[in-house]
């Protein structure tokens, strides 16, 4: 499948019951990981969006085992609709969810009210706002040396 059709199926299977805004943020989240100028994801990723999800370990979405159990939610199973191509065109126009920002690196559900002050667990993210069941986190200097 071409990357645009992996990224919609992306955005559905992390976002769809999070509304267009939701949907928008962890668009947002993704996007920034392609242009961000430091890091793990320069490194590794290069700009790329393709590169940015198949990297390991980052989305649970593009896995279909978690934790030896069959992860049935992926973006192999899950075809994009249209909302969700409008949501993946409208950020790779270079549109940004205001809310999230160009920093944010990442999200997660953390399935309680409240989010942790850091994610990832290593210290690399801090908690900057909430949109739905998903905390957004900014990077933190130790970021940058990833």
């Amino acid at each position: 499948m071409d990357t645009r059709e992996l990224f919609a199926r992306l955005i559905r299977c992390e976002a769809e019951g999070e509304g267009k805004s939701g949907m928008q943020a962890v668009a947002t989240v993704v996007m920034n990981r392609v242009h961000v100028a430091y890091g793990e994801y320069q490194r590794v990723c290069q700009g790329d969006l393709r590169r940015v999800i198949e990297q390991m370990c980052q989305f649970s979405c593009y896995k279909t085992v978690i934790g030896g159990a069959p992860n049935y939610q992926n973006v192999w199973v899950l075809p994009p609709r249209a909302e969700d191509y409008e949501v993946a065109d409208w950020a790779l126009s270079g549109n940004i969810h205001t809310g999230v920002g160009s920093e944010c690196l990442w999200y997660m559900n953390p399935f309680r009210p409240d989010c942790p002050n850091f994610f990832p667990y290593n210290g690399t993210g801090y908690w900057f706002t909430r949109i739905g069941d998903h905390c957004f986190f900014n990077p933190t200097n130790a970021y940058a040396k990833t």
